[in-house]
């Protein structure tokens, strides 16, 4: 399946984003520090990185609901 990593604050996005990955059996490191998300220029949450390949909420969503 890949590196799967959540970025998340635990806001209502992210807690959606959770569920729907925690629904398809999607195995993921959840990542909640706010200083990695700024190095790496990640300034809304949730993102979801799937070898390597960085999606924004809505995207996100989609490739989940696609596995």
């Amino acid at each position: 399946m890949g590196d799967t990593i959540l970025y998340s604050t635990g806001c209502p996005k992210c807690k959606v984003l959770k569920t729907k990955l925690d629904s398809k059996g999607i195995k993921y490191t959840e990542v909640n520090d706010v200083e990695e998300m700024l190095r790496l220029g990640i300034d809304t949450v949730p993102v979801l990185f799937h070898n390597n390949t960085r999606m924004e909420f809505k995207e996100a969503v989609d490739w989940t609901n696609n596995q």
